[in-house]
This record gives structure tokens, C-alpha cells and sequence, in this order.
């Protein structure tokens, strides 16, 4: 059984890369930072059923991706989109969320993704994790989470052709 020192270390040593994967999932900094607070709110609350202390992060990283799931399903969620810049101007952006959007074109492509989707691509290609380990943080096969991927990747695809395309006829113009 875990304690509440071991359960705060646990988020004083992890909380970084638990926070770039919240960012990853909901698409912003500020949105994650929400996401991971909510998540850890609610672990918090059962952590001291959690045996083994290895097994916390998996737990948190399973609550966080469902907990992001569920908001992706709310109407008002689809409505409402964070941008890089206010429409009246703000501060620079701290180094570590400058770095998190500077991935370039992925960010926007990425939020177009259902939530199964970009949670399956985190996983993947973020967070390196397996389809077998993807599949038990989704609580699904790993038939599901193959399908998932070989969807949003197609998705992706279509979207960088089109952008390309885009961006060659913009050039002609000029």
C-alpha cells in the first residue's frame, strides 16, 4: 500500500512527462494541465488501493487517457478550440510550450483525430508504448488499438497531402 509521501514523490518525479503526454492528449498546455490535475485528483482519492508502486504510473497514465476520452464526447468540447496566440496578443510562451507546439504542423492535424485516435498516437509514438500495453491502458483488444492507429494515420496522410497541396498552390500564386 502506498503512502501519501511516496504518493506525492511519485508526482514531484513523473509529473513532467505525465503532463507532456496530458498536453499531447488534449491538444493544449492549458487543457492538459486541467486534464492531469482532474486525473490526479481522482487517483489520489484510491491510491492506496494501488499494491505496488510501479504500477501507479500506468494507472495514472489509463486514468488520464480516459478521463480525456470522455471529455472529447462532450458537445461543448467540439465547440470550443485553444489557440497559440490570443486575438489581442499575450506573453511569450514559457521554453517548455514553446517546445511542445514547435512540432510543427502535426499539432493542428492531430486535434482533428477523435479522441480513441489521438490517444492511440500519444501512446504510440509519444509515450513508445506497445499495442498490447496501449490495449490495456484503452481497456480494449489490441485489434482495436491496430484499427485506431492504421485510421488516424490515414487521417494524418490525407491531411499532409492536402496541406501540401495547399501550400504548392499558395506558392504558384506568389
Amino acid at each position: 500500500m502506498l503512502t501519501d509521501e511516496e504518493f506525492a514523490e511519485f508526482v514531484q518525479s513523473r509529473g513532467p512527462a505525465l503532463l507532456r503526454t496530458a498536453c499531447f492528449l488534449s491538444g493544449s498546455r492549458h487543457d492538459g494541465e486541467d486534464l492531469l490535475q482532474q486525473t490526479l485528483v481522482s487517483v489520489y482519492a484510491s491510491y492506496k488501493r494501488i499494491r505496488e508502486p510501479a504500477a501507479l504510473e500506468a494507472y495514472v497514465r489509463t486514468a488520464m487517457v480516459r478521463a480525456s476520452i470522455s471529455a472529447g464526447r462532450k458537445a461543448w468540447r467540439r465547440r470550443e478550440w485553444s489557440t497559440d496566440t490570443l486575438p489581442e496578443g499575450s506573453a511569450t510562451a514559457s521554453s517548455e510550450e514553446a517546445s511542445i507546439h514547435d512540432r510543427g504542423e502535426l499539432w493542428p492535424m492531430l486535434r482533428l483525430l477523435s479522441p480513441q485516435q489521438r490517444a492511440v498516437m500519444v501512446l504510440r509514438y509519444y509515450d513508445d508504448l506497445s499495442e498490447a500495453q496501449i490495449a490495456r491502458q484503452l481497456g480494449c483488444s489490441p485489434g482495436t488499438v491496430k484499427g485506431h492507429a492504421s485510421r488516424a494515420l490515414k487521417s494524418l496522410r490525407r491531411q499532409m497531402t492536402s496541406q501540401t497541396r495547399t501550400n504548392a498552390t499558395e506558392g504558384e500564386i506568389a
